[in-house]
């Protein structure tokens, strides 16, 4: 009986102790990977779910994050021309659920340092490499768009997702910065120098028709007006100041072909 007792008690101190090897909680946004220390080693066609799962205290349970993780590098590269730029990049990336055990056999959990990191400051040493300082300062959303795309074409093969890589900043040589941006700003001074010559031309042509039209507006309008014509509109614009409250002094113009002269005076 003692020795019964003395079994059973070392039994179940042994069960306590190996608790935490046998029974794994997996929370939520974690996968697990099963790794069988006398059968068949990491088992990489089932990933372990959430909640709490069981294996024998020899073997080892690895949990993986599945949920978007973020990582930011600061590097030093170099354009075409040879200069120096620091670029700032945040990654945005997570593993393939149903390829986290070969994840975990071929890479191993410190996958962003060995896999995605590196391949991204690859692909961005390789990128910047064929861009001038003055594209890299001015067209950096078209720089990350084509980072994008080669980083996730190199990754997805190696079981990892790229969500997103965003250039935070492009530090360039302040000699280099200072004269890009003089550029830019002669640049746009030209072009609104040139928006305004346009407009000068657009109005001076503008001027030139209303001109043309009121020439032959007038061409016509005299070969309309002869002589009986100007006294027939005399004749019914005196009619019509006559018959008028406000209309005091009627004076006809002097001679067979003078016109009226009308005088108007407040009451």
């Amino acid at each position: 009986m003692p020795q019964l007792i003395v079994i059973s008690l070392l039994g179940l101190f042994v069960f306590i102790y190996f608790i935490p090897q046998i029974f794994i909680t997996i929370h939520s946004g974690e996968g697990g990977v099963h790794f069988r220390r006398f059968f068949q080693g990491t088992v990489t066609d089932v990933v372990y779910g959430e909640g709490l799962q069981i294996i024998f205290p020899w073997d080892e349970m690895v949990v993986y994050n599945v949920r978007i993780q973020e990582s930011k590098m600061t590097l030093d590269l170099l354009t075409s021309e040879g200069l120096s730029a620091r670029v700032k990049v945040s990654v945005r990336y997570y593993p393939e659920y149903e390829l986290l055990g070969m994840l975990h056999k071929r890479v191993g959990r410190n996958y962003a340092e060995v896999l995605v990191l590196p391949e991204v400051e690859s692909v961005l040493r390789m990128e910047v490499s064929r861009l001038t300082a003055e594209s890299l300062y001015t067209t950096s959303d078209l720089a990350v768009t084509q980072v994008v795309v080669k980083a996730i074409d190199e990754l997805v093969s190696n079981y990892v997702v790229i969500n997103d890589v965003i250039i935070e900043s492009i530090e360039l040589p302040p000699s280099v910065q200072k004269s890009i941006q003089e550029k830019i700003q002669q640049k746009h001074i030209a072009e609104a120098f040139t928006f305004k010559i346009a407009g000068a031309r657009q109005e001076a042509i503008r001027k030139e028709i209303e001109a043309r039209g009121y020439a032959a507006y007038n061409q016509i309008i005299d070969k309309s007006l002869s002589p009986n014509m100007l006294k027939w509109r005399g004749v019914e614009a005196t009619r019509d100041l006559a018959a008028s409250p406000n209309a005091k002094v009627v004076v006809i113009g002097n001679g067979p072909g003078g016109l009226p002269l009308i005088l108007n005076s407040e009451k």
